[in-house]
């Protein structure tokens, strides 16, 4: 079976995200009015004070801006990792009220490379499948007796005991079955989120998942997400020892993903 590849959407975005952090940042350093926050803020003014906020390190105003993602083709396993950052808004397709009727699932790249491996991995996929099944299939009996023993008519209680049945069914599913999500951080905690999973080092999947959004964040926003991405794209690399060693390839990299962004 090919590997699912993760795609992330823009789904929304703040009206002219750039023009609301200078209005706020404008707040911060002039005697405007609150009326006045807006007036002439040009395109070059705007771009201005957003890039003097990253110059300066003055990150809070960026806070007023926020982006929408949907993002789907990617494992529970990655649900896992990028729900880790806690300042965001997750809404997640639930395997409790969906059921898991030949679910896709997410073959690493290191698996799918090796013919034996994969084959391995797609029997284990197929044998979930068929314990997720069967004991959907034996939970769901028992729990339409019991509704109908207890009165419920039994399309009512079909109904019921098919919800019960794939809430416990669920747990033989692997971290390999695929998920979608919808997405919502603010600027501020973007930027965090590119600066540690837009590394070298980050597990691959979320870093395919951070650079589609590092993209997507620059065409809404080019000069609020101009230093965005992991460290050594604005400086050298916190990791010491742990460094993957591969600045300059990694520069190359985020440039890359702006230039296209950019259209460039």
């Amino acid at each position: 079976m090919p590997r699912i590849k993760p795609k992330v959407t823009l789904l929304s975005a703040s009206p002219e995200p750039e023009k609301m952090v200078a209005a706020a940042a404008k707040l911060c350093y002039s005697a405007a009015t609150i009326e006045t926050l807006t007036d002439n803020l040009t395109e070059e003014k705007t771009a201005g004070f957003v890039e003097m906020l990253a110059e300066i390190g003055h990150e809070s105003p960026i806070e007023h801006a926020s982006f929408t993602f949907g993002i789907e083709g990617v494992s529970r396993s990655l649900l896992a990792q990028i729900t880790r950052h806690r300042i965001a808004s997750y809404s997640v397709q639930s395997q409790r009220y969906v059921r898991e009727s030949c679910f896709d699932y997410i073959i690493p790249p290191q698996v799918e490379e090796v013919p034996e491996a994969a084959q391995m991995f797609d029997e284990a996929m197929q044998a979930a499948q068929d314990y997720y099944d069967r004991l959907a299939a034996i939970l769901k009996d028992k729990h339409q007796r019991r509704l109908m023993g207890e009165g419920l008519d039994e399309k009512t209680a079909a109904r019921q005991a098919e919800k019960l049945a794939i809430e416990d069914a669920r747990f033989v599913l692997p971290n390999a079955c695929d998920t979608k999500m919808v997405v919502t951080m603010n600027a501020r905690s973007l930027m965090n989120f590119f600066s540690h999973r837009c590394c070298n080092r980050a597990q691959w999947e979320i870093r395919e998942v951070a650079d589609q959004m590092l993209r997507l964040a620059c065409q809404k926003a080019p000069h609020l997400f101009l230093k965005a991405g992991p460290p050594c794209v604005r400086g050298g690399c916190p990791e010491g020892k742990m460094s993957c060693g591969k600045p300059e390839a990694m520069r190359a990299h985020i440039r890359a993903l702006k230039q296209e962004a950019d259209g460039k």
